[in-house]
């Protein structure tokens, strides 16, 4: 190998391992900066108009000691029984609770470990024949045409690099193909953008009776 190919191998690397390390930060910068900037939206006029100053950096500070004071809450039993009645009010309340509904169940799927949806992670051909999309396989379901069911599958494209925003499609389960990795390991794929990818896929066998965990339970 050449002093050229062992250097352009070694800038590759280093910027590989770069990317692991920035895309990360950066994400989780641009959620939280949100976050603040919510936040400071909110509160520096209340606090102008009270102190006649603004306060630098009060969302930042706010945020961390709201999700602190969360999480104190809901650690104990009386947080539980609030969070229960909160959750319930939401899920009552029209459209409120169509979205709230829809993402609390997308992100306990994703990341709860007890979850029963999306606990397998699938390849599907989108959006055309020869091109495939990593999914999440969520729901069973049987589609009529012309008085005859098929199996079908639902299955959760999520886009790059937000995993928690996608798109849902109803796929024959014959066209479902099992990857052989697991829920966690795919987020970090869709996350990094292919960086973070193992150089071998593979298919796990489908057994004859298996199904798509239902997302409702």
């Amino acid at each position: 190998m050449s002093a050229v190919s062992k250097f352009a191998s070694a800038l590759r690397k280093h910027f590989v391992s770069g990317l692991l390390v920035t895309v990360p930060l950066i994400i989780t910068y641009l959620v939280l900066r949100l976050l603040f900037d919510t936040i400071d939206g909110f509160l520096n006029p209340a606090v102008y108009k009270l102190l006649g100053y603004y306060i630098p950096g009060l969302g930042v500070l706010v945020t961390l000691l709201l999700v602190l004071l969360t999480g104190i809450v809901a650690a104990n039993f009386i947080g539980v029984r609030l969070f229960q009645i909160g959750d319930r009010i939401l899920a009552r309340m029209p459209l409120v609770r169509i979205i709230y509904t829809a993402a609390k169940q997308l992100v306990h799927s994703l990341l709860a470990p007890s979850a029963r949806a999306f606990s397998e992670v699938v390849l599907v051909e989108y959006p055309r024949k020869g091109l495939y999309a990593f999914g999440f396989l969520s729901h069973k379901a049987r589609l009529r045409m012309d008085n005859a069911d098929q199996d079908m599958a639902l299955v959760f494209i999520p886009s790059t690099p937000t995993p928690f925003s996608g798109m849902v499609v109803l796929v024959p389960k014959s066209e479902v193909y099992p990857l052989a990795i697991g829920v966690e390991e795919a987020i970090k794929i869709l996350v990094s953008g292919g960086v973070v990818a193992p150089e071998l896929f593979n298919l796990k066998p489908l057994p004859q009776n298996s199904e798509a965990p239902d997302a409702s339970g």
